[in-house]
């Protein structure tokens, strides 16, 4: 089984470290990991430092033994998917076009015809299909999250890295996204690491959570063991509940900001 583990992780801009010696895992094939932490965490350095977009100062990305960080970008990208907040702009492709691209970049040697079926099986199972002949500059933002995850999905590749991919989407779109990633990772065996603001939808739809604050890895585990009372009041500074709803889901409740003087 595939895993992902990182060890003694420290990365940043320039001299500057934003991470500092981060350590979790494994976080297994078939698995989402949600990345949780308020503004300033350190989620964001931490997926493009997987994705390779920010240089290792200190210690190892391990996907299965083979240590990412010292992999070329060509090795990194054929291991790693990374969907960015801020996407592309003034593309003139249509949704179809820019999902078969993708496919084809992942699928080297795939006859032609399964590679369409491939990114067609994509759009529709997310969704948008209406949306396949459109071009991505004539759309919303929302719209673009979704054709850029179909662009990621078609890929499969063995680490898929997701930067706030909710973040344009309605209410519905936002269930929808997540359930759907939750069944192609499995599908697929896909290690999936997620960067979530909405607490609530990582309780509902990961299977994993690490906890970030100011660059250090603060709890990891279950999305119950990592999102309670006492992390919520450390790394939030709210006094919370986290209670169940009729349906056994959890869901928080927060009550008011915490006394920044308390421990």
């Amino acid at each position: 089984m595939t895993q992902l583990r990182i060890q003694a992780l420290s990365a940043g801009y320039g001299a500057r470290a934003v991470l500092r010696n981060a350590s979790a895992g494994p976080m297994p094939e078939g698995a989402v990991t949600a990345l949780l932490g308020p503004n300033g965490s350190g989620k964001s350095t931490l997926l493009k430092t997987l994705a390779g977009l920010h240089p290792v100062m200190q210690g190892a990305i391990l996907l299965d033994g083979e240590d990412l960080a010292n992999a070329s970008p060509a090795r990194r990208a054929e291991c790693a998917m990374y969907m960015p907040q801020a996407l592309p702009k003034g593309v003139h492709m249509t949704v179809f076009e820019s999902v078969l691209v993708a496919a084809r970049s992942g699928r080297h040697g795939q006859p032609g015809h399964a590679l369409m079926e491939n990114a067609m099986a994509v759009i529709n199972e997310l969704g948008i299909a209406p949306l396949a002949s459109r071009h991505l500059d004539e759309l919303s933002g929302g719209q673009k999250q979704l054709a850029s995850l179909a662009q990621a999905l078609v890929r499969r590749p063995r680490l898929l890295l997701l930067d706030e991919p909710l973040s344009a989407l309605d209410l519905n779109y936002q269930f929808h996204v997540m359930d759907v990633l939750r069944r192609q990772t499995r599908l697929h065996r896909l290690i999936t690491l997620v960067v979530l603001h909405d607490l609530n939808i990582a309780l509902r739809h990961a299977d994993h959570a690490l906890l970030l604050h100011a660059g250090v890895i603060e709890a990891e585990g279950l999305p119950r063991d990592v999102v309670t009372p006492d992390t919520l009041r450390r790394v939030y500074r709210v006094r919370a509940r986290v209670e169940h709803c009729p349906q056994g889901q959890a869901q928080i409740h927060v009550d008011g900001l915490a006394d920044r003087s308390a421990s």
